[in-house]
């Protein structure tokens, strides 16, 4: 596949990026080390401009290592943090300022996150005034029980890696028509991302989970993200990340699409500043 028409795309976004550098900010858990400078390597690889770091779930509300990455990446990037509900209006500044845009909610099961749901409608509502995103992860399989209390939420909210179907679904899903729906209330957008989490297909083209990419950058492309999920934590083999970039020209073959889902909207959503439109190459 060529790479040309993926790779030449000024202010093009990763939107889910780890940091994990356990010399200077350590971890409970043995991690490799995945540091700013080495996710660099990657981005000048894959032709990307801007990045979206997620903090690791191994840091829980410690976001040191974070901000330091946010710090070195400057105005290229934005962050989504962890934070208490009760966090003072003054650190929220703080954080804004530094770059942070969000907050992340892992919520799969036994993958829980430091946030849980108790925290979901308080935290929205603080972060709703400062234009952030709720980072959702759920198993997308449930989704359905969930989309009432996701569409009341004051904030704008982003689910991941294509609605994380723990087992994959067919577009006729009861959850994955209420991802559906929700894109359509035009306040929440989906990753495209990280196929490999749960496919059963597999390589090269994961066309389980690829068919619902698909249908969700054909239906709503305005509310579609693209994400490494680098450094693709517990993975083996780990997935080449060229691949994963390759994958969005199969899920939409048109050119001022991917532009959009590489571009416009993450810096929609992030507050990047807009890039003026280039022809297709």
């Amino acid at each position: 596949m060529s790479e040309s028409s993926l790779l030449a795309m000024s202010g093009s976004c990763d939107c889910h990026v780890h940091i994990y550098d356990p010399e200077r900010f350590p971890l409970s858990q043995r991690v490799a080390r995945a540091s700013w400078s080495d996710y660099e390597k990657v981005q000048r690889r894959l032709g990307l401009e801007r990045t979206l770091l997620v903090q690791a779930n191994g840091y829980g509300f410690d976001m040191d290592c974070l901000l330091d990455a946010l710090a070195q990446a400057g105005d290229t990037a934005r962050a989504i943090a962890v934070i208490s509900p009760d966090i003072s209006d003054e650190s929220l500044s703080k954080l804004h300022s530094a770059g942070v845009r969000g907050v992340r909610f892992m919520l799969i099961p036994n993958a829980q996150g430091a946030l849980g749901w108790d925290a979901l409608e308080p935290i929205s509502a603080r972060i709703a005034e400062l234009g952030w995103v709720i980072n959702l992860q759920v198993d997308g399989r449930h989704l359905h029980n969930y989309e009432a209390r996701v569409r009341a939420l004051p904030s704008a909210v982003s689910i991941d890696h294509t609605g994380k179907f723990l087992e994959p679904v067919g577009i006729d899903h009861v959850g994955f028509k209420s991802l559906l729906s929700l894109l359509d209330s035009g306040k929440v957008w989906v990753k495209v991302s990280a196929p490999y989490e749960t496919s059963k297909s597999g390589p090269p083209g994961y066309e389980d989970v690829s068919v619902l990419a698909r249908t969700l950058v054909q239906k709503f492309p305005e509310r579609c993200l693209w994400a490494s999920n680098w450094p693709h934590p517990g993975r083996s083999p780990v997935p080449d990340n060229l691949a994963m970039l390759d994958l969005l020209s199969g899920w939409s073959p048109d050119y001022n699409v991917r532009r959009r889902i590489l571009v416009d909207n993450p810096a929609e959503l992030y507050g990047f500043k807009p890039v003026a439109h280039q022809a297709a190459q």
